[in-house]
Parts: C-alpha cells; sequence; structure tokens
C-alpha cells in the first residue's frame, strides 16, 4: 500500500511525502531516482546501519554512521557531518539524506540548512515517534547541556520517505514512544483546523488493538491522519508564531523531564504522555474540561499501556527548565491545554502557578 500527502508552505515551498510498505528494491530505486545526479552524504544512526545498511543500496564512502541517543545531538557532531560533506566536495547541488529516527533527522537537517546556506534534504524516517513528527514539518536543530533544540532552523526537505518495514525492528518501548505522539494528535485534531474530519481520536480508539499488532495497513492510515494534521498547522504557522504552537500539547513538562534525565530514562514519546497527563489533570481540576471529556482522555492513554508519571523531580529544577524553553516569556511558562473534546489552546502560568500544580501532581 502507498499513500502520497502533498505539503504546500507558503508560495514556494513543496514537497511530496511517501508512506508505504514496499520492499528496500522499490525504495532503493526510488532514492537513486531522486538522487541520480547528486553527491550523497547519508547521515544513518548506528543501529540502523547495522540492521540494514545491506538491505539500502548506499556505497559506504558516501555513509557517515551516527552514534545513537539524544545526548548525540550536539554541536561537535554537527560540525563533524559538516566536515564529512566538505571533505566529500558536496556543493550547492547535491543532498544530504537522514536515514534514522528524530536525532539523525534533526541534527542532519540543521547541517543540510547551513552548510553552503542550504542544500537539498531527504528524509528517511526509520522510527514511528520520527516519521509522525520531526521528519515533517521543518524543524531541524541541536541540543545544549541544559535545553533541547535550542540550536536549529526551519528547513523544509526535498522529500520524505516513509517506509513501515523499518519498523518491524523496533522494541516495544521504541514503537510506544511512537505512539506517544500519535495519541497527541487525538487531542489536537479540531484545533489542527483541517479542511475535513479525521476522526483520530474514534480510530485509535477502535483500532487499538491492530496498531498494537503494526498491522501495517493500519499503521499508514494511523500516519497518515497524523501528517495531515501536522501538515494542516504547518502550511499556515511554519515558525510557530501562532498555530503551530499547539503541537506542543504535552511538551512542556515532557521536554522538562527528559532535561533533567539528561535524555537516559524516557523516551520522547513517554516524556510527552507523562506531560499531557499532567495538564489533562491540571485542565480538569481548573475546569477547562468536564469529567466525561477528562475520563475519556485518561482512558484512551490507559487503553496504550500509559500511566501517570510516579517518580518525583524537584519543582524548582524543573520550573528552571521549562522557563529556558523557547515557547516561555520572561515572567510566564507556555502549556496547551485541553479545552473541549479534540481542542485545545495555549495558556501562560507564572512560576507560582506550575509550582502549585507539579506539586499537587
Amino acid at each position: 500500500m502507498r499513500q502520497t500527502i502533498k505539503v504546500q508552505i507558503g508560495d514556494n515551498k513543496e514537497y511530496i511525502i511517501d508512506i508505504s510498505d514496499c520492499c528496500f528494491e522499490k525504495l532503493n530505486q526510488e532514492i537513486y531516482e531522486l538522487t541520480k545526479n547528486q553527491k550523497r552524504l547519508v547521515v544513518m544512526s548506528k543501529k540502523v546501519y547495522k540492521l540494514y545498511s545491506g538491505d539500502l543500496n548506499f556505497n559506504d564512502d558516501e555513509i557517515y554512521v551516527f552514534p545513537d541517543g539524544e545526548k548525540e545531538k550536539n554541536y561537535k557532531n554537527y560540525l563533524k557531518i559538516l566536515n564529512r560533506a566538505y571533505n566529500m566536495g558536496l556543493t550547492r547541488s547535491d543532498v544530504i539524506i537522514a536515514v534514522g529516527g528524530g536525532v539523525v533527522g534533526d541534527i542532519a537537517g540543521f547541517a543540510a540548512s547551513t552548510y553552503m546556506r542550504g542544500i537539498d534534504f531527504i528524509q528517511i524516517p526509520t522510527t514511528l515517534l520520527a516519521a509522525v513528527d520531526s521528519s515533517v514539518g521543518g524543524k531541524t536543530g541541536i541540543d545544549l547541556p541544559s535545553g533541547k533544540n535550542i540550536i536549529g532552523t526551519f528547513y523544509q526537505p526535498k522529500k520524505v520517505i516513509i517506509n513501515t518495514n523499518f519498523f518491524n525492528t523496533l522494541d516495544e518501548r521504541q514503537y510506544k514512544s511512537g505512539l506517544g505522539e500519535v495519541l497527541k494528535y487525538a487531542f489536537i485534531e479540531e484545533s489542527c483546523e483541517y479542511d475535513v474530519p479525521q476522526f483520530l481520536y474514534e480510530f485509535l480508539t477502535l483500532g487499538c488493538e491492530k496498531i498494537m499488532q503494526r498491522e501495517p495497513l493500519t499503521v499508514i492510515r494511523m500516519i497518515e491522519y497524523c501528517l495531515n494534521l501536522k501538515i494542516a498547522v504547518v502550511s499556515k504557522d511554519e515558525k510557530e508564531g501562532g498555530l503551530r504552537k499547539i503541537l506542543n500539547f504535552g511538551h512542556t513538562l515532557g521536554h522538562a523531564l527528559e532535561t533533567i534525565t539528561k535524555y537516559k530514562k524516557y523516551t520522547h514519546g513517554q516524556a510527552v504522555v507523562y506531560g499531557m497527563f499532567f495538564i489533562i489533570e491540571w485542565a480538569y481540576k481548573k475546569e477547562y474540561i468536564n469529567y466525561s471529556y477528562y475520563r475519556l482522555s485518561l482512558d484512551l492513554l490507559e487503553k496504550y499501556g500509559f500511566k501517570p508519571l510516579d517518580d518525583y523531580y524537584p519543582e524548582n529544577k524543573l520550573i528552571e527548565i521549562m522557563k529556558k524553553d523557547k515557547k516561555a516569556t520572561s515572567d510566564k511558562i507556555t502549556f496547551i491545554i485541553p479545552s473541549d473534546k479534540k481542542q485545545v489552546r495555549e495558556i501562560k502560568l507564572t512560576p507560582f502557578d506550575v509550582e502549585f500544580a507539579l506539586k499537587d501532581m
């Protein structure tokens, strides 16, 4: 099965997303046709290289094997990619290809956006999380030790190729990490301003068993629903000036949890789910949502095996991290909160308000 989605951002930025379960032979042919007149630097995660280098027709001299883990998305590794591109003789007419999860996509995209002031970039996400989140929308970046994605650009890819065969080797923890981001879209669906209803909330409720079993057609349809919603948002707000902020539902606390644990304890999707549990609970207590939707929300998260956070971290340390978030203002911390079924809104809280809410978790 193959689904094709066209992304149109502004008047002069457009690209195609292909979602399929085609064999690797067809994937290789597609990559060849897309890049046959270009030099290629292929940034591939170490884990993906071990699993799939034999299935993908890249020459070893064009592959840069990137170490796994969020902590590797740093300035030193960014410079290594740029130096590799320069030593290979890449010019403005050539291409960087990311093959891996969100870490590889983020740093390779940042390198592509800044090398010679921008060269072609192709995303081939190999995790569910990257497929529904970081590979689409144009965000690229690297981390500082004290904050995630502090340095980066908005840079759209030439194409995104999603092949669900890569998901077959994801362990349960990584697959569920992707589902954390998928569930986020269910809570923001109507706020995304997509032109026709997607009924993702209902799809995830009824299709849970097939999704957990990774049934190919169901997974492809699920990814399509999520990307339709994300594209509806980023096509209207490429650089997060307004509407795009809703994509951060669950992320304010989620990013803080990732940072405080140095990206070692929680996957990104897991941290985002904890952030969603927290803000759903807060919204109910503050009467932004009624009890019926509160229970439906918790039931959906729990249906996929997620539970609220039961670890403790000092409130003052979490707040200091949140205050450095890109979306924070000088005296307020920004949260995206549920306001009705499938709807969210932005709210700004004082550090005192956040401290009180965290103590009440």
